[in-house]
């Protein structure tokens, strides 16, 4: 009868698990830096594209609104420290500075925690219009504050360089804090794809619904998964790809698996990036791969293998800080999939994961409804025309506008106007539809301002061919009375364009 091996035999094979494992190489890491502070600069170029909508105080987001919506004092920003467009605008420039000079390598370890400190608070300046991937490009920054990310291939790393063995740079880094990296990673996929186990994604047609333009999708996405023959084998794995290839980088870290794995899902990512519309979501997991990349990526491509590896590792007050970070990391992993999920977690766990950022969106794409969905601004202009205000001024289209989603002006106003007509976050809908009208009347002459604007919000079934249309009306301006006035024209100038189309 065999008998089981004593823990002090199996204590050795866990620890050696762990140590390949949570081994980053710190040129992967280099890269990594790199990568990110791009990322950090991109973002904070790409919100400029509407920064007085998002960023002033008579905006789409007034903060007053912000502070009501988000309702928690440990959801902190410094950009809502004060209400002046100006000061968003130092905050929002500190996020792509900080991203400048981690790209570069130049005071890391300081841009890395300006830079933590600012994407936060843009996120959560600018909440409504936050998707996954600004959360865990977050969580990404926040670990790599533990991480010798200057290690190599940095201005920071030319400035010390010198002749002894003793200022040489470490090869690798492993302790808790690439633990977390890691595991970030693997908890991304793994918290993705266990979500994706329902009937939705079992049936094989959520892939279809995703990418379609009325959803995530791009014209391009919508083509691709147009046969069953394509979009069910895709559908499916998708879900056995996040759950199996994670667990393997931890359960299998070897040099094959880690390249194997890096290598799959950086083409996933450039594949969401051409056919779904998720802003810098693609990017950003294309670079949180880029530290899964194991030291023989780098000797080949380089030529140069070191002779004797240095290991760099974190201790003292810090190991600790990054432990009980990753505590709270994982503990609100747990409860999200453990038997506890449903309920509310502990006051103590909520407070420390909504401090250090660190709760995700675990569920992306989880329930994909067979359903599609839009949104359009009606916008009445003095000379009598009916334009489309979401749509640059294109004329109004009453069912449905072409393109869905993917014709909105980014990613941003695709966020925004997806969760607008939910009831918790309808308090934006009277801002946003009078910023619009004010941003619209300010780039147009007299013969083209806006008299009145309605933000309708469409949903239609498509499991059932006559399934019922249904529109809802999230906001107006100028605004309804305190008694309703305004309703009735509304309902009488719906019902003569419905006429209209009949006659038609």
């Amino acid at each position: 009868m065999d008998t089981p091996p004593p823990a002090r035999s199996i204590l050795p094979a866990l620890h050696d698990l762990g140590s390949r494992a949570f081994t980053l190489d710190v040129r992967s890491l280099a890269a990594f830096r790199v990568a990110i502070g791009l990322i950090l600069v991109a973002d904070c170029l790409l919100r400029t594209r509407d920064f007085g909508l998002m960023f002033a105080a008579d905006g789409i987001f007034p903060p007053d609104l912000l502070r009501r919506f988000h309702g928690d004092p440990f959801l902190w920003s410094l950009a809502l420290l004060d209400d002046a467009t100006w000061w968003g605008g130092a905050v929002l420039a500190a996020e792509g500075i900080s991203g400048g000079c981690l790209a570069l390598g130049a005071g890391t370890r300081l841009a890395t925690a300006v830079a933590w400190v600012a994407l936060v608070s843009v996120i959560r300046r600018t909440s409504p219009a936050t998707n996954a991937g600004d959360i865990w490009l977050a969580c990404l920054v926040f670990w790599s504050m533990f991480l010798p990310l200057g290690a190599v291939w940095s201005v920071d790393a030319w400035r010390r360089r010198g002749p002894s063995l003793a200022a040489a740079p470490p090869t690798a880094v492993r302790s808790v804090a690439s633990a977390a990296l890691v595991l970030e990673v693997v908890a991304v996929y793994l918290g993705a794809g266990l979500s994706k186990c329902n009937e939705t994604w079992f049936s094989g047609r959520a892939m279809a619904h995703a990418l379609s333009v009325h959803d995530h999708g791009t014209w391009l996405g919508e083509a691709l998964v147009a046969r069953d023959w394509l979009a069910r084998p895709l559908t499916w794995a998708v879900v056995l790809a996040e759950i199996v290839v994670p667990v393997l980088l931890v359960l299998r870290p070897t040099p094959r698996v880690r390249m194997l794995a890096a290598a799959a899902f950086i083409a996933f990512h450039l594949a969401i990036w051409a056919t779904m519309s998720v802003g810098l979501f693609a990017v950003i997991g294309i670079a949180a791969w880029l530290p899964m990349l194991p030291a023989e990526f780098w000797d080949r491509v380089t030529g140069v293998t070191a002779d004797r590896p240095r290991v760099a590792r974190l201790r003292g007050p810090a190991a600790w800080a990054c432990a009980a970070a990753l505590v709270v990391a994982v503990a609100s992993f747990l409860h999200t999939f453990g038997p506890w999920r449903g309920t509310p977690p502990p006051r103590l766990l909520s407070a420390a994961a909504q401090a250090l950022c660190l709760v995700q969106e675990w569920a992306m794409f989880g329930a994909v409804p067979a359903q599609e969905q839009w949104i359009a601004g009606r916008a009445e202009l003095v000379d009598g025309s009916v334009v489309d205000l979401l749509r640059d001024g294109r004329p109004f289209e009453r069912d449905r506008p072409t393109g869905g989603f993917s014709s909105l002006a980014h990613h941003r106003w695709h966020k925004f106007f997806w969760v607008l007509p939910r009831p918790h976050v309808r308090i934006f809908g009277p801002a946003a539809a009078a910023a619009l009208a004010r941003d619209w009347n300010a780039r147009h002459d007299a013969s083209r301002q806006v008299t009145r604007l309605e933000i309708r919000f469409g949903v239609q079934g498509v499991a059932e061919p006559d399934a019922a249309l249904q529109e809802m009306l999230v906001a107006t301006w100028p605004a309804c009375g305190p008694r309703g006035e305004g309703n009735l024209d509304r309902l009488l100038d719906t019902v003569a364009e419905a006429a209209n189309d009949v006659r038609r």
